[in-house]
């Protein structure tokens, strides 16, 4: 199951068509076939595969990118880093995914199908600040490109898009690369970013945002020659709306000829939601018009294509024979062992020994998923059954402060239920709640997500569920959403620690 789609059921939808982290969408028609895939930085697995087939209603098929390379890397957590902002493209009867590492520079993937098998992560080319890279192959005139934007605090250098020659087979670039937009020299530009490049109508195009994820707009640039000279417009921005932003994303054009852009909007701790434009091309002078004449659109017709059933990325899951759903990632590159099967229902984590247990932002064995963008409720059910003294299990809020609920054994081997949280930046936890003992070791946990991110704490040991605590704002990471998190840990030592068992996750609407 998931939260609802904003498909309205009426001929309309509402915006965003995805309510969540899917942070700088790419969207690809192959067919009747909708493809989108977003950043997925230091989780694991990554690049995640969304399929629709119009364009309102998403679900989750897979990731393309098992591990992040290079392995050694992404042993522990790396909130911000890793993969960002990918290109997705279908040429010679494949699948590619290009992105940028900011600390190692350009990756691709590719695929024969959507769903895989893709191949492992190929450098492009190596460096540091390269970021948001987008190829093209030029039917026209059978000749490859690139071009990539740069991340300052990796490279000294922003503000500007750099393109190159490449390879048809996508291996590797041909040329030192030329700056083809330079954003200094366009009067109140800056932080010029995320390009996506394309050909129509005898132009080379390249759509890109500018001025900060948060207050900034989207832009378009085309030249008769992929090196330029580019000519520029703003084609999208806030004007009296609510939609801050609008920031990065993709054109796709249905198999009838209407046109659609997806971008994202900086929401908080709700991370980068994804809206659907309206777009059109401007007979006169030939510009792209995205939403209303340049505004994001609220709600708007349905793109013009067979009708489907609402659908949204799934987030409950029962975990059956001790699996989960395709909605979790780790917070680093996973271990065998972390996450048992078995022949029942429900998640069995095993207690990780750690000498971070004590700060869930540094433990690589957090199980995550997306925080909804609108108010909900999360439950789930915990069985401690480590018998380690310090072993701890729980449902988290995580972000650059997060807190958490669920049990701890103590050291005469009793089971408490205990609440503690983590300020932002701070190095340790403190109580958030009072602990009670919890006899049978057993506990239903209760997070309701209000208005702003708000969380509000309950537990249930058998007489009903009980708030916990003072109301947690939830926070996101410099580039990453707050994410909802299970967990089981115990202090470093020798041996095994046991585990812990979760049942029954559910994220309902209020």
């Amino acid at each position: 199951m998931s939260l609802p789609s904003a498909d309205r059921g009426v001929g309309i939808y509402t915006n965003p068509v995805l309510d969540a982290d899917w942070s700088d969408p790419d969207v690809l028609r192959v067919g009747d076939d909708y493809h989108l895939t977003a950043s997925s930085f230091g989780r694991a697995p990554g690049l995640p595969l969304l399929h629709s087939r119009d364009l309102v209603n998403w679900t989750l098929v897979g990731h393309a990118l098992e591990r992040l390379e290079p392995a050694a890397e992404f042993c522990a957590p790396a909130h911000d880093r890793g993969v960002w902002a990918p290109s997705l493209r279908h040429h010679d009867d494949r699948f590619w995914i290009f992105w940028g590492d900011p600390d190692h520079g350009i990756y691709q993937v590719n695929a024969p199908a959507f769903r895989g098998p893709w191949t492992r992560p190929h450098l492009v080319k190596a460096g540091k600040g390269l970021i948001d890279p987008c190829p093209l192959w030029d039917e026209e005139s059978g000749e490859a490109y690139l071009v990539h934007a740069w991340a300052r605090s990796r490279s000294g250098v922003k503000n500007r898009l750099t393109g190159h020659r490449m390879r048809p087979d996508g291996t590797e670039v041909l040329d030192e690369g030329k700056v083809i937009v330079d954003a200094d020299r366009i009067p109140g530009w800056f932080t010029l970013e995320g390009p996506k490049l394309y050909r129509h109508d005898g132009w080379f195009w390249i759509l890109a945002p500018a001025g900060g994820v948060g207050t900034g707009w989207q832009g378009a640039f085309r030249a008769r020659g992929f090196f330029g000279p580019y000519e520029h417009r703003v084609v999208l921005e806030q004007k009296d709306t609510d939609v801050n932003g609008p920031h990065q994303g993709g054109w796709v054009r249905t198999r009838h000829g209407e046109d659609w852009f997806l971008h994202f909007q900086q929401r908080g701790a709700y991370g980068r939601v994804v809206h659907l434009q309206p777009m059109r091309w401007e007979r006169a002078e030939g510009w792209p018009v995205i939403g209303d004449d340049g505004a994001p659109v609220a709600a708007h017709r349905k793109p013009a294509l067979p009708p489907q059933p609402p659908a949204a990325p799934a987030t409950d899951d029962d975990f059956p024979g001790g699996r989960y759903g395709r909605q979790w990632q780790w917070t680093a590159n996973p271990r065998d062992g972390w996450a048992t099967q078995h022949s029942g229902d429900g998640l069995r984590l095993t207690c990780v020994r750690s000498q971070a247990c004590g700060d869930l932002r540094a433990l690589p064995h957090v199980l995550t998923q997306r925080l909804p963008g609108r108010p909900c409720a999360v439950e789930t059910e915990l069985r401690l059954d480590s018998p380690e003294a310090g072993a701890r299990a729980g449902l988290a809020v995580l972000g650059d402060a997060y807190t958490w609920i669920g049990l701890r054994r103590e050291e005469d081997g009793t089971v408490r239920l205990v609440h503690r949280f983590a300020e932002q930046e701070a190095g340790g936890e403190r109580d958030a709640g009072h602990a009670r003992p919890a006899p049978a070791g057993r506990v239903r946990l209760r997070v309701e997500v209000g208005a702003g991110a708000r969380c509000r704490f309950s537990y249930d040991l058998g007489d009903g569920f009980r708030p916990s605590g003072q109301v947690f704002a939830a926070t996101p990471w410099r580039w990453v959403g707050a994410l909802l998190g299970l967990f089981a840990c115990a202090p470093a030592g020798p041996g095994h620690a046991g585990t812990a068992g979760f049942t029954r996750f559910r994220v309902t609407a209020p």
